[in-house]
């Protein structure tokens, strides 16, 4: 009979527990609009209008929100500029954390090149591509620790050395650009035409024509340097002091592992893979002790509201207590979690036991909202949704004595 009472006392506990959960999010239809989006492409090409769609939105109306940026602890950054019509967003995002690197180390003031980034980025996938017979993928996107790739073989340069778009240029516009190259290597594999030497300088000339030719040397008060020496004389980085840190239950955690992404395109296999408590622990250290990060993962869920500036995770979808590694792992698994973009993680503030954070963004729907460039990520959607980051080594310390 005591068990009995016993397992009735606990049944209702239960569901008293459970009645006390938050009130249940709610969804609804928007229309769906990118006003930036649209001016860059009426700018570019003049283009017609298109029919406007539906799209289900978390309605966050009652909703305690940050009121700007100015309510974070933030750090030192460039302000946001704007990605335009490219895939270059993993460029963008982390030459921003960079320059907010160079602020922190060495108190120094720099506005970095996106562009020659990528320009070598571009050389290094088709290189490849020829290599291995068009068994390589040849797109716009990659990944944070290509830029400290590209920045160990080719160096890097400030913005006014190389900018990111000619003068005639309102935005950064590689829509001709990708498809003129992607077309003439296709025209390789067709040919079965595999001249590295040839193919690579026409890949140059290409780049050359629309984002003109990299500088070889750059001035800096009355001494010129290398790109090569700009990165380790005057910016003073050290690739070798940045970590990528996933968190994916496929992989084993506590070692280093490959991210099995598209965009990783090259197969980097230097991620250290950590469980999700772990993950936020090191991003909750570095964002309290002046770091700021380069992060990526999946950008384009009913939780992302640009209106108001919010990426929130609603209830419909999954209940903040129920948000682990298993959860994590199942969109991973059916890919309604992709890394779909990489954007710099510049702040913090805590509101109501939970963290949100500050994202400097250089996507077009950033700026549709209240504050131009500006994102804030609930500390729930980091959680369930962004996959990997890019930080200092001396955030993750404590972590990397696990591997």
């Amino acid at each position: 009979m005591r068990k009995i009472i016993i397992g009735i006392l606990f049944v209702f506990s239960a569901g008293c527990i459970l009645g006390q959960a938050p009130q249940q999010d709610q969804g609804k239809f928007v229309e769906s609009k990118n006003a930036f989006w649209e001016h860059i492409k009426d700018t570019l090409d003049q283009a017609e209008p298109e029919e406007p769609e539906l799209d289900f939105q978390m309605d966050v109306s009652g909703y305690d929100l940050p009121e700007s940026p100015d309510k974070f602890t933030q750090y030192w950054h460039i302000p946001p500029v704007a990605q335009g019509r490219t895939g270059t967003c993993w460029s963008y995002s982390t030459t921003s954390f960079f320059e907010s690197e160079v602020k922190r180390l060495h108190n120094m003031e720099v506005d970095l090149s996106e562009m020659y980034t990528v320009y070598w980025e571009y050389v290094e996938k088709a290189r490849r591509f020829i290599r291995e017979r068009g068994d390589s993928r040849f797109t716009q996107g990659s990944e944070a620790n290509a830029v400290t790739r590209i920045w160990e073989m080719y160096g890097i340069v400030p913005q006014d050395a190389y900018p990111n778009t000619r003068p005639d240029q309102p935005f950064p516009d590689h829509k001709a650009m990708y498809n003129e190259m992607n077309n003439y290597l296709k025209s390789l594999e067709a040919n079965d035409a595999w001249n590295e030497e040839a193919g690579l300088e026409t890949i140059k000339s290409i780049l050359n024509h629309y984002l003109g030719a990299p500088p070889t040397e750059v001035k800096v008060g009355r001494k010129s340097y290398t790109p090569k020496e700009y990165l380790t004389e005057v910016i003073k980085i050290d690739v070798d002091d940045y970590l990528d840190i996933l968190s994916l239950k496929e992989k084993p955690f506590y070692e280093r592992v490959e991210y099995p992404v598209p965009d990783n395109w090259w197969h980097n296999a230097d991620y250290y893979n950590v469980p999700l408590e772990d993950f936020m622990a090191i991003l909750k250290y570095a964002t309290r002790n002046g770091y700021t990060m380069s992060i990526g993962g999946d950008v384009s869920e009913a939780g992302k509201v640009p209106e108001q500036d919010v990426f929130m995770v609603p209830t419909f979808d999954i209940p903040a207590e129920f948000i682990n590694d298993d959860a994590r792992q199942f969109r991973f698994s059916n890919e309604t979690t992709t890394d779909d973009h990489g954007i710099h993680l510049i702040g913090y503030m805590e509101q109501d036991g939970k963290d949100w954070y500050l994202i400097k963004d250089s996507g077009s729907s950033a700026r549709n909202g209240r504050f131009e460039g500006y994102y804030f990520f609930h500390e729930d959607y980091v959680r369930l949704k962004m996959m990997d980051f890019m930080v200092h080594k001396d955030a993750a310390e404590e972590i990397l004595k696990k591997f």
